[in-house]
This record gives C-alpha cells, sequence and structure tokens, in this order.
C-alpha cells in the first residue's frame, strides 16, 4: 500500500493554524522559530492571533502554510519515529506547497524555503498592479473546456485587443480556475455562464497567479533559485508542471521557475501518483482541500489530512 504525501497551496489559511501543534509539541514549536528567525518576522503570532487580512497577503501566507506543513512533519519523525524515506513513495504540493513537498523530502532547508516562499510572495503581488488582475473558478467545466472559455474571452470585443485569461489550476472534479487581466476573467465568467457552466465566481485573491502576467515574478525566482543550493529530494517529487517524477536538483530549479507562470497540473499530478502505485494520500498541514480533491481525483484511494495532534496520533496508530 503506498502511501503519497501531498502538501496544501493557498486558500488552505485560517487564524490559529499550528497553534494546537506548537502547543503540543517541542519540534513544531521549533519550525515555527526557525521560520520567525528566517524572514525576521514574528510570522507564528500572524498565524495564531492574525488579522486574516495581513495572513492571507501572499507573502505571509506561503511561508505560513509551508511552515504548518514541515511542522507536522518534524513531530511525525521526531516524536512518532516516522521516516519519510522509507514509509512515504511520491511527494507532491498544491502551488506553494510544492516548496513544502521539496523541504520535506530535504531538498531545502526550512529557513531557505521560508526566505524562497517569502520572495516568491512579495514577487508575485508585485508583477501586477493592484486591481488588473484576477481569478476565477470554473465548477463544473473541465479542462478543454475552460481553456477554449479563455480563448474567446481573450479578446475585449470593443476595441480588439487581446489580453490575457488562461486556465491556472486544473484541479479535477471539475474544477478549474482561471487566472489573468481582470476584464478578460470577467468575460470569461459571462462565457461561462452562459455556456453552462455550474458555477463560475471570481475568487479572493490578491494577484492573477499562474498566469503570463506572472513572468516578473518568475524572474525574481529564477535569480533567487540560482543562488540556492537545492539538494537531491530522499523521495521523488511529482511537479506541478510536468506531473511527473522530478529528482534532479537542475531540473527541479527550472521547474519552480516555470510553475509560476504555468498551469497547475493537479488533476494529473494524482492521477500519476495512483498509476504509480499510491493507494493512500495525507494531506500535511493546514485544512482539508487536497483531501476533498483527491475524493474526487482519486477515488479508489484513501486520503486523509494530518494538521493537528488527535490527526498526527491516529496516523502514527495505522503505521
Amino acid at each position: 500500500m503506498a502511501l503519497a504525501f501531498v502538501f496544501p497551496g493557498q486558500g488552505s489559511q485560517a487564524v490559529g493554524m499550528g497553534r494546537d501543534l506548537a502547543a503540543a509539541f517541542a519540534p513544531a514549536r521549533e519550525v515555527f522559530q526557525e521560520v520567525d528567525e528566517a524572514l525576521k518576522q514574528h510570522l507564528s503570532r500572524l498565524m495564531w492571533e492574525g488579522p486574516l487580512e495581513e495572513l492571507t497577503l501572499t507573502a505571509n501566507a506561503q511561508p505560513a502554510l509551508m511552515a504548518v506543513s514541515l511542522a507536522v512533519l518534524r513531530v511525525l519523525v521526531r516524536e512518532g519515529g516516522f521516516d519519510l524515506a522509507s514509509k512515504v513513495a511520491l511527494v507532491a504540493g498544491h502551488s506553494l506547497g510544492e516548496y513544502s513537498a521539496l523541504t520535506a523530502a530535504g531538498a531545502f532547508d526550512v529557513p531557505t524555503a521560508a526566505r524562497l516562499l517569502r520572495l516568491r510572495g512579495d514577487a508575485m503581488q508585485k508583477a501586477t498592479p493592484p486591481g488588473t488582475g484576477a481569478m476565477a473558478a470554473l465548477l463544473g467545466a473541465e479542462l478543454e473546456q475552460a481553456r477554449s472559455i479563455c480563448e474567446a474571452a481573450a479578446t475585449d470585443p470593443e476595441t480588439g485587443a487581446k489580453e490575457i485569461v488562461q486556465a491556472a489550476n486544473d484541479n479535477g472534479g471539475g474544477q478549474v480556475v482561471i487566472s489573468g487581466h481582470k476584464a478578460a476573467v470577467e468575460r470569461a465568467i459571462e462565457a461561462a455562464k452562459a455556456a453552462g457552466v455550474k458555477r463560475a465566481m471570481l475568487l479572493p485573491v490578491s494577484a492573477p497567479f499562474h498566469s503570463a502576467l506572472m513572468a516578473p515574478a518568475a524572474d525574481a525566482m529564477a535569480e533567487a533559485l540560482a543562488e540556492t543550493a537545492i539538494a537531491t529530494p530522499v523521495v521523488p517529487v511529482v511537479a506541478n508542471v510536468t506531473a511527473a517524477k522530478a529528482t534532479e536538483p537542475a531540473e527541479i530549479r527550472r521547474l519552480l521557475v516555470e510553475q509560476v507562470t504555468g498551469n497547475v497540473r493537479w488533476r494529473e499530478c494524482v492521477a500519476a501518483m495512483a498509476g504509480m502505485g499510491v493507494t493512500r494520500f495525507a494531506e500535511i498541514g493546514a485544512g482539508r482541500v487536497l483531501t476533498g480533491l483527491m475524493k474526487r481525483n482519486a477515488p479508489e484511494a484513501e486520503a486523509g489530512a494530518i494538521g493537528t495532534p488527535t490527526d498526527i496520533e491516529a496516523f502514527l496508530k495505522t503505521l
């Protein structure tokens, strides 16, 4: 029964996340302290006390979500004697979760991942002026339908000007997230409704992630990653942009840059892991977003979330 660890992305943050881990376990407190020190910011206080608006800012949410995931993992290792290399077949993460997955597998240490994610969040926020970009969820749409809707919506009917709107996350189970110029995304929402898509709605995000508008952020990450040592992960990572295994540091570096503007192929990542024999998925960190998606993408596999002291205890008993 092969096991994969998957790591959540943005949208899973909530005020209070990780607080019970820190209260219960010294190894978790250690991770939060490492992140606070790396960022020269009391991020853990923001995670536990809020306000939510500040925690949701992408430059805070990205390292915060990684911190919770790695705190869970360190507790499993230190308190439960869990050995990732021998117990886990594959790791993967949704968008920023790919950094959590790589850190879990030893490609980065926690302080390095925190600094990279802070930079990534800042660079993504600065890539487009506020209010010019948007993202929307199309529920009840498959990828090909979403792509044809985006293609039609990219042209401004009044001026004939081309704008950017593209599939950003193929989450599976009829959930596709699109991203790009705000006006083009709004046209795509109207077109989706006209095409009978069940629901099409703007998402409360601060920038058009995983679209060509993020090119300046991709350049910033290319520069930062070029100067960052990446170790060979002890477990292969299934990469967002290829939905295939990656183990070579040079390849991991390239894929992390491509990921900034590329489509998160989550549906295909899950299918690939199932195809490689994974029968059990454990979502490591805050929330249960990926667990919900697993039930749609790999209904025959077992899926559960490990984010609280109770979850950790229950998981260790199953081994």
